[in-house]
């Protein structure tokens, strides 16, 4: 009698063995799963939480640093422009705070860097760049955002920053100087780009005006003229505000005759935003803008009592800073994301009370209800489960 064999409709689908497999090794484990032993191995081989690895941190001027970042397999290599959540524990706390990528996606050494300005008032960017030291694990999310170049980009383009508001553009810069590749190693925003790389693909004409209070709080400065020096379709301008004072968008056609026929990305301060797009007015569908912090209404709520119920916090607050940054003075554990009202990460619910959207002057909110803190202020006394 001959041994049946099994033909491939007999044999068990493969995704069956796997699964079969899979829920053994989960069982052998217990109560820890295969991915947590994985992560105790090496942190960056969790296939089910995101994470990263502080390889460098390069300086870049006084108060900001370019931090290189070896992240997890199961990272997705996002678009120049795009922007990313950090998780950084301080003091035994996990703070989550957005910042745009500044590399080019899939550089040759599998990093993604952040670029950071330390703000005096800022818990996470200070710690970041003065505190972070390579091999530092942190948390990362996948990368968002639709500021964005479309592919294939314009043939001319216009770039006004300010700033931090550098970060993302650089990026765009790399991608397109080596045609949406890899960027080169190095320790600026995704490293220095060589010559050969410029070669990919001939870049389009750009304009970068940026703005700065002294030459030497450019950040990626000496790269960009560097850039600039050696490539003919970049030009430069940069605006020292200490010195020349503020760039007004009026100031744009004695740099960029052509402004109005280019389509132009800007990022930086609020302030700045708001006079290039009513610059714009009329052109919109040519302009995209990256806000760093929330567009603010002029009109803010009243102010009133804030009590985090869960954390058994109270504090009083004016009616124009966000309950954010009111619970994280108070020592509130509060979570947070972009942190300028886009991934709806920051939010806490009403137990009572109401609150002011700082984008509209709209005040609203009912028992239950979901508030984003980071855009809303007290409109009275209110309770917030935190």
């Amino acid at each position: 009698m001959t041994t049946p064999y099994l033909t491939t409709s007999d044999a068990p689908p493969r995704w069956s063995v796997r699964r079969q497999l899979a829920s053994a090794s989960r069982w052998l484990t217990t109560p820890l799963m295969p991915d947590d032993y994985l992560g105790l191995l090496n942190p960056l081989w969790s296939a089910e939480e995101l994470r990263g690895r502080v390889e460098a941190v390069h300086p870049e001027t006084a108060d900001a640093a370019t931090l290189v970042i070896r992240p997890s397999r199961n990272w997705v290599p996002h678009r120049p422009g795009q922007w990313v959540r950090i998780g950084i524990d301080i003091e035994g706390i996990r703070h989550w705070r957005a910042y745009s990528l500044s590399s080019a996606p899939q550089r040759p050494d599998g990093c993604v860097t952040i670029t950071v300005k330390a703000v005096p008032d800022g818990l996470v960017s200070r710690h970041l760049v003065r505190r972070t030291a390579p091999g530092t694990i942190v948390g990362l999310t996948r990368p968002e955002g639709e500021f964005v170049l479309p592919e294939p980009p314009p043939p001319r383009l216009l770039f006004l920053t300010a700033g931090s508001g550098i970060t993302p553009v650089m990026a765009m810069l790399h991608s397109l100087l080596t045609g949406g590749a890899a960027g080169g190693e190095g320790a600026g925003g995704g490293g220095a780009v060589s010559l050969q790389s410029e070669k990919h693909r001939e870049m389009p004409d750009v304009v970068l005006v940026h703005s700065a209070p002294m030459p030497e709080d450019v950040i990626f400065g000496e790269e960009l003229r560097g850039l600039a020096a050696r490539l003919p379709n970049l030009r430069l301008y940069e605006r020292h505000t200490r010195a020349g004072g503020r760039l007004k968008p009026t100031d744009l056609p004695a740099l960029c005759p052509d402004w109005a026929d280019r389509a132009a990305w800007a990022c930086g301060p609020t302030e700045m935003l708001d006079e290039v797009a009513a610059h714009w007015a009329g052109r919109s569908d040519r302009l995209h803008v990256e806000h760093f912090r929330p567009a603010v209404s002029a009109a803010g709520g009243e102010g009133g009592r804030v009590r985090f119920t869960k954390s058994g916090r109270e504090v009083d607050a004016d009616g124009g800073t966000p309950l954010l940054t009111v619970g994280e003075d108070a020592g509130v554990l509060m979570p947070s994301g972009c942190r300028v009202g886009i991934c709806f990460g920051c939010v806490g619910r009403l137990s009572s009370g109401q609150v002011c959207d700082l984008r509209t002057g709209q005040v609203h909110g009912e028992e239950g209800d979901l508030v984003q803190t980071c855009v809303s202020a007290a409109a009275g006394p209110v309770d917030i489960e935190l």
